[in-house]
Protein backbone atom coordinates (compact mmCIF):
# COMPACT_ATOMS: atom_id res chain seq x y z
CA UNK A 1 0.00 0.00 0.00
CA UNK A 2 1.54 3.19 -0.84
CA UNK A 3 1.75 6.59 1.09
CA UNK A 4 -1.02 7.84 -0.22
CA UNK A 5 -3.66 5.37 0.39
CA UNK A 6 -2.31 4.64 3.58
CA UNK A 7 -3.25 8.43 4.11
CA UNK A 8 -6.62 7.69 3.01
CA UNK A 9 -7.17 4.89 5.01
CA UNK A 10 -6.12 6.52 8.18
CA UNK A 11 -8.46 9.06 7.65
CA UNK A 12 -11.45 6.63 7.28
CA UNK A 13 -10.61 4.68 10.18
CA UNK A 14 -10.61 8.11 11.86
CA UNK A 15 -13.67 9.59 10.62
CA UNK A 16 -15.79 6.26 12.08
CA UNK A 17 -13.78 5.58 15.17
CA UNK A 18 -13.13 2.37 14.66
CA UNK A 19 -9.33 -0.23 14.66
CA UNK A 20 -8.57 -1.58 11.38
CA UNK A 21 -11.13 -3.99 9.48
CA UNK A 22 -12.99 -3.70 12.26
CA UNK A 23 -15.79 -2.08 9.80
CA UNK A 24 -16.00 -5.33 7.82
CA UNK A 25 -15.76 -7.36 11.35
CA UNK A 26 -18.44 -5.40 13.03
CA UNK A 27 -18.38 -7.64 16.24
CA UNK A 28 -18.70 -10.63 14.34
CA UNK A 29 -21.23 -9.77 11.57
CA UNK A 30 -20.42 -11.93 8.22
CA UNK A 31 -21.38 -10.07 5.61
CA UNK A 32 -23.63 -11.85 2.86
CA UNK A 33 -22.33 -11.27 -1.08
CA UNK A 34 -23.73 -12.63 -3.52
CA UNK A 35 -22.17 -13.23 -7.23
CA UNK A 36 -23.78 -13.83 -10.43
CA UNK A 37 -21.93 -15.06 -13.45
CA UNK A 38 -23.29 -16.99 -16.92
CA UNK A 39 -20.15 -18.82 -16.62
CA UNK A 40 -20.27 -22.65 -15.57
CA UNK A 41 -18.34 -22.02 -12.10
CA UNK A 42 -15.69 -20.36 -10.09
CA UNK A 43 -12.79 -19.79 -12.29
CA UNK A 44 -9.54 -17.61 -13.03
CA UNK A 45 -11.40 -14.19 -12.57
CA UNK A 46 -13.56 -15.36 -9.59
CA UNK A 47 -10.37 -15.95 -8.30
CA UNK A 48 -9.31 -12.61 -8.69
CA UNK A 49 -12.37 -11.51 -7.30
CA UNK A 50 -11.69 -13.23 -3.76
CA UNK A 51 -7.49 -11.97 -3.79
CA UNK A 52 -8.94 -8.77 -4.29
CA UNK A 53 -11.40 -9.22 -1.21
CA UNK A 54 -8.31 -10.12 0.59
CA UNK A 55 -6.78 -7.27 0.08
CA UNK A 56 -9.11 -5.49 1.54
CA UNK A 57 -9.36 -7.69 4.80
CA UNK A 58 -12.28 -9.94 3.57
CA UNK A 59 -12.05 -13.94 3.77
CA UNK A 60 -14.94 -16.02 2.58
CA UNK A 61 -16.44 -18.45 4.89
CA UNK A 62 -15.04 -15.83 7.99
CA UNK A 63 -16.20 -12.07 8.17
CA UNK A 64 -18.32 -13.15 4.57
CA UNK A 65 -20.16 -15.77 3.06
CA UNK A 66 -20.81 -15.73 -0.74
CA UNK A 67 -23.45 -17.02 -2.78
CA UNK A 68 -22.16 -18.25 -5.82
CA UNK A 69 -24.84 -18.92 -8.75
CA UNK A 70 -23.93 -19.89 -12.13
CA UNK A 71 -25.62 -19.94 -15.22
CA UNK A 72 -23.24 -21.67 -17.41
CA UNK A 73 -24.16 -19.59 -20.56
CA UNK A 74 -27.74 -20.71 -19.96
CA UNK A 75 -29.54 -17.47 -20.24
CA UNK A 76 -32.90 -18.31 -19.15
CA UNK A 77 -31.32 -19.68 -15.63
CA UNK A 78 -30.17 -15.83 -14.75
CA UNK A 79 -34.01 -14.54 -13.73
CA UNK A 80 -33.76 -17.38 -11.52
CA UNK A 81 -30.64 -16.96 -9.85
CA UNK A 82 -31.39 -13.08 -9.53
CA UNK A 83 -34.50 -13.66 -7.96
CA UNK A 84 -32.35 -16.82 -5.13
CA UNK A 85 -29.78 -13.58 -4.34
CA UNK A 86 -32.71 -11.26 -3.58
CA UNK A 87 -33.94 -13.79 -1.43
CA UNK A 88 -31.05 -14.62 0.41
CA UNK A 89 -30.90 -11.06 1.46
CA UNK A 90 -27.43 -10.51 0.63
CA UNK A 91 -25.41 -7.20 1.31
CA UNK A 92 -23.91 -6.39 -2.39
CA UNK A 93 -23.92 -8.60 -5.46
CA UNK A 94 -21.29 -8.62 -8.02
CA UNK A 95 -22.65 -9.37 -11.69
CA UNK A 96 -20.53 -10.74 -14.43
CA UNK A 97 -21.29 -9.33 -17.21
CA UNK A 98 -23.97 -7.24 -18.86
CA UNK A 99 -26.79 -10.06 -19.15
CA UNK A 100 -26.18 -11.37 -15.17
CA UNK A 101 -26.50 -7.48 -14.51
CA UNK A 102 -29.86 -7.06 -16.78
CA UNK A 103 -31.37 -9.75 -14.55
CA UNK A 104 -30.29 -8.39 -11.45
CA UNK A 105 -31.70 -4.98 -11.97
CA UNK A 106 -34.92 -6.89 -13.04
CA UNK A 107 -34.48 -8.57 -9.89
CA UNK A 108 -33.83 -6.06 -7.42
CA UNK A 109 -34.16 -2.11 -7.57
CA UNK A 110 -32.39 -2.37 -3.56
CA UNK A 111 -29.73 -4.42 -2.95
CA UNK A 112 -26.09 -2.61 -4.88
CA UNK A 113 -25.06 -4.32 -7.76
CA UNK A 114 -21.43 -4.15 -8.56
CA UNK A 115 -20.87 -5.29 -12.53
CA UNK A 116 -17.69 -6.64 -13.24
CA UNK A 117 -16.23 -6.72 -16.55
CA UNK A 118 -19.55 -5.90 -17.79
CA UNK A 119 -19.41 -5.40 -22.10
CA UNK A 120 -21.35 -2.95 -23.15
CA UNK A 121 -22.60 0.61 -23.08
CA UNK A 122 -24.43 0.61 -19.60
CA UNK A 123 -26.17 4.05 -20.19
CA UNK A 124 -27.44 2.92 -23.40
CA UNK A 125 -28.58 -0.38 -21.55
CA UNK A 126 -30.79 1.79 -19.07
CA UNK A 127 -28.76 0.50 -16.13
CA UNK A 128 -27.13 3.57 -15.57
CA UNK A 129 -27.94 7.55 -15.86
CA UNK A 130 -24.38 8.68 -16.54
CA UNK A 131 -21.05 6.78 -15.98
CA UNK A 132 -20.11 9.49 -13.55
CA UNK A 133 -23.38 9.65 -11.63
CA UNK A 134 -25.17 5.90 -12.17
CA UNK A 135 -27.33 7.25 -9.81
CA UNK A 136 -29.53 3.92 -8.96
CA UNK A 137 -28.27 0.55 -6.99
CA UNK A 138 -25.75 -0.48 -9.85
CA UNK A 139 -22.35 0.96 -10.21
CA UNK A 140 -19.05 -1.20 -11.16
CA UNK A 141 -16.54 -2.04 -13.93
CA UNK A 142 -16.85 -2.18 -17.52
CA UNK A 143 -14.75 -3.32 -20.68
CA UNK A 144 -14.50 -1.49 -23.84
CA UNK A 145 -14.26 -4.66 -26.10
CA UNK A 146 -16.33 -3.95 -29.18
CA UNK A 147 -14.37 -0.43 -29.62
CA UNK A 148 -10.94 -2.82 -29.88
CA UNK A 149 -12.69 -4.92 -32.81
CA UNK A 150 -10.57 -3.11 -35.00
CA UNK A 151 -7.36 -3.50 -33.19
CA UNK A 152 -7.80 -7.46 -32.80
CA UNK A 153 -8.24 -7.37 -36.77
CA UNK A 154 -5.09 -5.46 -37.13
CA UNK A 155 -3.35 -7.44 -35.01
CA UNK A 156 -4.77 -10.93 -36.79
CA UNK A 157 -3.46 -9.11 -40.06
CA UNK A 158 -0.02 -8.86 -38.45
CA UNK A 159 0.14 -12.63 -37.60
CA UNK A 160 -1.47 -13.48 -41.06
CA UNK A 161 0.07 -10.82 -43.23
CA UNK A 162 -1.76 -12.29 -46.50
CA UNK A 163 -5.20 -13.30 -44.75
CA UNK A 164 -8.22 -11.46 -46.57
CA UNK A 165 -10.80 -13.30 -45.45
CA UNK A 166 -11.91 -13.53 -42.00
CA UNK A 167 -15.10 -14.86 -39.93
CA UNK A 168 -16.24 -13.53 -36.90
CA UNK A 169 -18.10 -15.85 -34.67
CA UNK A 170 -21.29 -14.49 -32.14
CA UNK A 171 -24.17 -15.37 -30.40
CA UNK A 172 -27.23 -13.76 -32.76
CA UNK A 173 -29.15 -12.63 -29.59
CA UNK A 174 -26.54 -11.14 -27.73
CA UNK A 175 -27.10 -7.36 -28.14
CA UNK A 176 -22.99 -6.53 -26.83
CA UNK A 177 -22.35 -9.60 -29.21
CA UNK A 178 -23.90 -6.62 -32.24
CA UNK A 179 -21.46 -3.95 -31.45
CA UNK A 180 -18.50 -6.29 -31.76
CA UNK A 181 -19.53 -6.94 -35.29
CA UNK A 182 -20.61 -3.70 -35.96
CA UNK A 183 -17.05 -2.39 -35.29
CA UNK A 184 -15.47 -5.42 -36.69
CA UNK A 185 -17.11 -5.00 -40.02
CA UNK A 186 -15.82 -1.15 -40.37
CA UNK A 187 -12.43 -2.24 -39.83
CA UNK A 188 -12.36 -4.70 -41.99
CA UNK A 189 -13.40 -2.39 -44.87
CA UNK A 190 -10.41 -0.02 -43.56
CA UNK A 191 -7.84 -2.79 -43.60
CA UNK A 192 -9.32 -4.15 -47.05
CA UNK A 193 -10.51 -7.86 -45.46
CA UNK A 194 -13.91 -9.59 -46.37
CA UNK A 195 -15.63 -10.31 -43.26
CA UNK A 196 -17.81 -13.45 -42.38
CA UNK A 197 -20.74 -13.11 -39.71
CA UNK A 198 -21.19 -16.55 -38.16
CA UNK A 199 -24.08 -15.31 -35.94
CA UNK A 200 -25.74 -18.45 -33.79
CA UNK A 201 -28.27 -19.10 -31.24
CA UNK A 202 -27.52 -21.97 -30.15
CA UNK A 203 -25.03 -25.51 -29.65
CA UNK A 204 -26.88 -27.09 -32.60
CA UNK A 205 -25.87 -24.27 -35.03
CA UNK A 206 -22.12 -24.49 -34.15
CA UNK A 207 -21.02 -27.16 -36.61
CA UNK A 208 -23.47 -25.16 -39.32
CA UNK A 209 -21.45 -22.31 -38.90
CA UNK A 210 -18.06 -23.89 -39.09
CA UNK A 211 -18.96 -25.33 -42.37
CA UNK A 212 -19.97 -21.99 -43.60
CA UNK A 213 -16.75 -20.52 -42.75
CA UNK A 214 -15.03 -23.11 -44.69
CA UNK A 215 -16.90 -22.67 -47.42
CA UNK A 216 -16.61 -19.13 -47.30
CA UNK A 217 -12.75 -19.82 -47.50
CA UNK A 218 -12.15 -18.25 -44.26
CA UNK A 219 -8.41 -17.85 -43.35
CA UNK A 220 -8.86 -16.25 -39.68
CA UNK A 221 -12.14 -16.24 -37.13
CA UNK A 222 -12.60 -14.04 -34.32
CA UNK A 223 -14.87 -15.24 -31.81
CA UNK A 224 -16.63 -12.79 -29.66
CA UNK A 225 -16.85 -13.95 -26.10
CA UNK A 226 -20.41 -13.55 -24.27
CA UNK A 227 -22.32 -16.14 -22.40
CA UNK A 228 -23.32 -18.50 -24.88
CA UNK A 229 -19.72 -18.67 -26.38
CA UNK A 230 -18.53 -19.42 -23.34
CA UNK A 231 -20.49 -22.31 -22.75
CA UNK A 232 -19.71 -23.35 -25.71
CA UNK A 233 -15.64 -22.77 -25.55
CA UNK A 234 -14.05 -26.60 -25.61
CA UNK A 235 -16.68 -27.18 -28.72
CA UNK A 236 -15.48 -23.89 -30.85
CA UNK A 237 -11.89 -24.73 -29.73
CA UNK A 238 -11.74 -28.20 -31.07
CA UNK A 239 -13.76 -27.35 -33.83
CA UNK A 240 -11.06 -23.96 -34.62
CA UNK A 241 -7.93 -26.79 -34.09
CA UNK A 242 -9.96 -29.29 -36.30
CA UNK A 243 -10.34 -27.18 -39.34
CA UNK A 244 -6.32 -25.65 -38.48
CA UNK A 245 -8.21 -21.97 -38.39
CA UNK A 246 -6.78 -19.68 -36.61
CA UNK A 247 -8.46 -17.78 -33.99
CA UNK A 248 -8.29 -14.08 -32.04
CA UNK A 249 -10.69 -14.26 -28.92
CA UNK A 250 -12.30 -11.48 -27.11
CA UNK A 251 -10.93 -12.75 -23.63
CA UNK A 252 -7.69 -14.11 -22.63
CA UNK A 253 -9.21 -16.98 -20.93
CA UNK A 254 -10.06 -18.88 -24.04
CA UNK A 255 -5.99 -18.60 -24.69
CA UNK A 256 -5.33 -19.57 -21.35
CA UNK A 257 -7.49 -22.70 -22.24
CA UNK A 258 -6.43 -23.39 -25.43
CA UNK A 259 -6.98 -20.61 -27.38
CA UNK A 260 -4.70 -19.20 -30.21
CA UNK A 261 -4.57 -15.55 -29.13
CA UNK A 262 -6.55 -12.72 -27.83
CA UNK A 263 -6.39 -8.91 -27.32
CA UNK A 264 -8.49 -7.28 -24.55
CA UNK A 265 -9.50 -5.99 -21.42
CA UNK A 266 -6.93 -7.37 -18.40
CA UNK A 267 -10.15 -9.12 -16.97
CA UNK A 268 -8.39 -10.37 -13.97
CA UNK A 269 -7.58 -6.85 -13.03
CA UNK A 270 -11.72 -5.85 -13.78
CA UNK A 271 -12.41 -8.56 -10.98
CA UNK A 272 -9.89 -7.48 -8.54
CA UNK A 273 -10.98 -3.87 -8.39
CA UNK A 274 -14.79 -5.13 -8.53
CA UNK A 275 -13.93 -6.04 -4.75
CA UNK A 276 -12.92 -2.17 -3.89
CA UNK A 277 -16.39 -1.36 -4.60
CA UNK A 278 -17.78 -4.36 -2.77
CA UNK A 279 -16.04 -2.94 0.29
CA UNK A 280 -17.16 0.80 -0.49
CA UNK A 281 -20.41 -0.45 -0.32
CA UNK A 282 -20.33 -2.89 3.03
CA UNK A 283 -18.59 0.33 4.54
CA UNK A 284 -21.84 2.17 3.83
CA UNK A 285 -21.09 4.54 0.46
CA UNK A 286 -24.12 4.30 -2.15
CA UNK A 287 -24.13 2.42 -5.50
CA UNK A 288 -25.59 5.82 -7.03
CA UNK A 289 -22.33 7.82 -6.19
CA UNK A 290 -19.45 5.58 -7.41
CA UNK A 291 -18.84 6.27 -10.62
CA UNK A 292 -18.64 3.38 -13.31
CA UNK A 293 -15.05 2.86 -14.52
CA UNK A 294 -13.76 2.31 -17.57
CA UNK A 295 -10.48 0.09 -18.40
CA UNK A 296 -6.98 1.07 -18.36
CA UNK A 297 -5.18 -1.78 -19.28
CA UNK A 298 -5.25 -4.16 -22.22
CA UNK A 299 -3.07 -7.07 -23.17
CA UNK A 300 -1.75 -9.07 -26.13
CA UNK A 301 -1.70 -13.13 -25.05
CA UNK A 302 -0.50 -15.57 -27.63
CA UNK A 303 -0.58 -19.35 -27.22
CA UNK A 304 2.09 -21.11 -29.03
CA UNK A 305 1.12 -24.32 -28.44
CA UNK A 306 -1.56 -23.32 -30.14
CA UNK A 307 -0.03 -22.03 -32.92
CA UNK A 308 2.46 -25.33 -33.23
CA UNK A 309 -0.88 -27.32 -33.13
CA UNK A 310 -2.05 -25.84 -36.32
CA UNK A 311 1.30 -25.44 -37.87
CA UNK A 312 1.58 -21.50 -37.48
CA UNK A 313 4.55 -19.39 -37.26
CA UNK A 314 3.78 -16.17 -35.20
CA UNK A 315 5.63 -13.19 -36.35
CA UNK A 316 8.29 -11.70 -34.22
CA UNK A 317 6.79 -8.32 -34.42
CA UNK A 318 3.85 -9.65 -32.85
CA UNK A 319 5.32 -11.29 -30.11
CA UNK A 320 7.22 -8.67 -28.92
CA UNK A 321 3.82 -6.89 -28.64
CA UNK A 322 2.37 -10.12 -26.55
CA UNK A 323 2.09 -9.36 -23.12
CA UNK A 324 1.76 -12.69 -22.18
CA UNK A 325 3.56 -15.81 -23.85
CA UNK A 326 2.37 -19.09 -22.95
CA UNK A 327 4.73 -21.19 -24.44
Amino acid sequence: MNNRRKIVFALSVSAFATPMFSFAQQQGKVWRIGFLSSRPAIGPFEEAFLQGLREFGYVDGKNVAIEWRFSAGKAALLPEHAAELVRAKVDCIVANGTTATLAMKQATNNIPIVMANANDDPVQQGLVASLARPGGNITGFINISAELAGKRLELLKATLPKASRVAILWDADSKAAVAHVSGSEIAARKLGMQLQSLGVRNSEELENAFRAAGKGHAQALVVVSTGLMNSLKARILSLAMKARLPVMHTSSQWVLEGGLMSYGTDEAEQYRRAASYVDKILKGAKAADLPVVQPTRFELVVNLKAAKQIGLTIPRNVLARADKVIE
